[in-house]
This record gives C-alpha cells, sequence and structure tokens, in this order.
C-alpha cells in the first residue's frame, strides 16, 4: 500500500486466477523479490486496531480518513489498515523494491510471461506500485520504496529499509 492513498483498484481478475508464470525464467532470476513489505488489512474499527498494533511497537508513518499505515522503525516492515470505506485497494500482501527500475523490469517481465497485472502507478510519496493476482486469487502488490522510506504525512521522519545482510 503506498503512503499516497492513490492506489488505483486491482485489475479484474482473470478466470482462473493470475497465471501460473510458466516459463518465466526471468522471474527466478530477479534478487528484487525478496522483501515481504507489508500486509493490508480490512478492519471494522480503525482507532481500536491502530492502537493494538501500536502498542506492539508499530509507529504511525500515515493517517488518512479511511486507511492508516505502520512501520516497525527498526526494518520499516509495515502494516496498512484499511476502513470498511476504504476502496482503493482491498486485503493484500506487498513486495517491496529498493530499485525502481526493477519495478518496471518485473512489470514488463509478468506482462511478457502473460500474467494479468495492473498499470504501474506513480504516487505522490515517492514510490510506485502495480497490483496483481497469485494462481489462487490472492491479491499482491509489486511496491517501489526509496532507500529513505515512505515519507509520513503526520510529521514523523521516514524510516528507512534495514535489508537482511546475507
Amino acid at each position: 500500500m503506498a503512503a499516497s492513498g492513490l492506489n488505483p483498484a486491482p485489475p479484474a481478475p482473470r478466470a482462473g486466477g493470475g497465471g501460473s508464470l510458466n516459463g518465466c525464467n526471468a522471474l527466478r532470476d530477479q534478487r528484487a523479490m525478496t522483501r515481504l513489505g507489508h500486509v493490508a488489512l480490512r478492519v471494522q474499527d480503525m482507532e481500536r486496531a491502530s492502537a493494538f498494533y501500536q502498542a506492539l511497537g508499530l509507529r504511525v508513518t500515515w493517517q488518512a480518513e479511511d486507511w492508516t499505515y505502520l512501520q516497525s522503525p527498526e526494518t520499516g516492515d509495515g502494516v496498512a489498515l484499511l476502513s470498511p470505506a476504504y476502496t482503493a485497494a482491498g486485503p493484500h500482501f506487498a513486495f517491496h523494491l529498493a530499485d525502481r527500475a526493477a519495478l518496471d523490469a518485473v512489470h514488463g517481465q509478468l506482462q511478457q510471461a502473460g500474467q494479468n497485472v495492473g498499470a504501474v502507478h506513480d504516487h505522490r510519496d515517492g514510490t510506485a506500485s502495480f497490483y496483481l493476482q497469485d494462481p489462487e486469487g490472492n491479491w499482491l502488490e509489486v511496491l517501489y520504496e526509496p532507500p529513505s522510506g515512505i515519507p509520513s504525512n503526520i510529521g514523523a521522519a521516514p524510516i528507512a529499509v534495514a535489508l537482511a545482510q546475507g
């Protein structure tokens, strides 16, 4: 979930889900899909859910009337809380990429493999993303996150991504 709140509606599902990506060996070679960056959850009570995740140590990065984005201050990993009124996207998980060119490359490779993917959208916070479904119908987002982190709309400093060493 990009912190801009301007995520487009995901593309309409194709019959049979998102495709198998058979023959798309270029994606197997991509090292970009190594970070599961956030999970977006549908919640009924935004205040209660936000308080719960803050009590677990997450920090609010972006707060809007219909959604809130919280992050680990240590790693930058996030949870997006989507109210019933939020319609730009539904529950999903997201891979975060630290390279904007990698986002475009992955998008192009998925399209070439016959995967139904939404358009890449640049967001006002410096992120960019697109949505797709896996073969089981689960929604996922592939999001470019600037290395400096996602800017906050509440005055907090961005949380730089802590990449695993290894």
